[in-house]
């Protein structure tokens, strides 16, 4: 779904924040109304996650699990520029994640990624050797790529973000490969102890038509701080949401 107030130069999602929920209740209503209820849904336009969101509260009959928002196009994102850094193919770059929300806050994760080089595979830390880098200039670049690209053409990313739709949706509906995760935005179900109820952004593997939250990663300090700071957005986001409808 990418129909939406447009975000234009120097714009946040928030000012755009009172137009998309009363244009995404009404998309709600009518999907409500005439949607199959094992339609799949991506929701593009932002704010992508509460967008989402606002569908999903007020399409009830429609399972949350069949409502999702798109994050692969910064996933892709993250994927190139380690690509770049490393000089390999992005077909050789695996498990980055995108936590949170599709916003300047979002947080590209490399910490649970590999790279393949000569055959044989390697942590992207160990890979790159530059923590400075990762921790600082990586995350800077992955966040605020919508906006350079809204400076650099007057408009959101368009082919790009295309592409990723079709990556978004290929996986979810034929599978994941082996050993791989990608980032979806999908309901939270309090995974990683993040509020359950807002649509969040996390590493997920699909099978069938079916997503499932990838478990089990380790999350150490810094990551933590990150997710909580995109947390804390997406509350205030849904909680402005609501006001907006009430």
């Amino acid at each position: 779904m990418v129909g939406g107030f447009p975000r234009k130069e120097g714009m946040e999602r928030k000012d755009v924040m009172s137009k998309n929920v009363a244009i995404y209740k009404s998309q709600a209503s009518a999907l409500e109304k005439h949607a199959s209820k094992d339609v799949k849904i991506v929701v593009v336009a932002n704010p992508a996650n509460t967008n989402a969101l606002i569908l999903s509260e007020h399409a009830p009959s429609i399972p949350k699990q069949n409502i999702t928002c798109l994050t692969r196009l910064d996933h892709n994102r993250a994927l190139g520029q380690i690509s770049l850094k490393c000089g390999i193919p992005v077909q050789d770059v695996h498990n980055c994640i995108i936590w949170g929300n599709h916003s300047s806050t979002q947080y590209p994760d490399v910490n649970h990624g590999y790279v393949l080089k000569n055959g044989k595979k390697e942590s992207i830390r160990a890979a790159m050797a530059n923590d400075e880098y990762l921790n600082n200039e990586f995350i800077q670049t992955v966040q605020q790529r919508g906006a350079a690209v809204i400076k650099a053409r007057k408009a959101s990313s368009a082919l790009s973000a295309a592409s990723s739709v079709c990556d978004h949706m290929r996986d979810w509906m034929l599978g994941t490969a082996d050993d791989t995760h990608v980032s979806m935005g999908v309901i939270s179900d309090g995974s990683y102890g993040i509020q359950s109820g807002i649509m969040y952004s996390f590493p997920v593997t699909c099978k069938k038509g079916s997503w499932t939250i990838v478990q089990g990663l380790k999350i150490d300090d810094f990551s933590r701080e990150k997710l909580q700071l995109t947390e804390k957005e997406l509350a205030e986001e849904k909680q402005m949401a609501m006001e907006c409808l009430a």
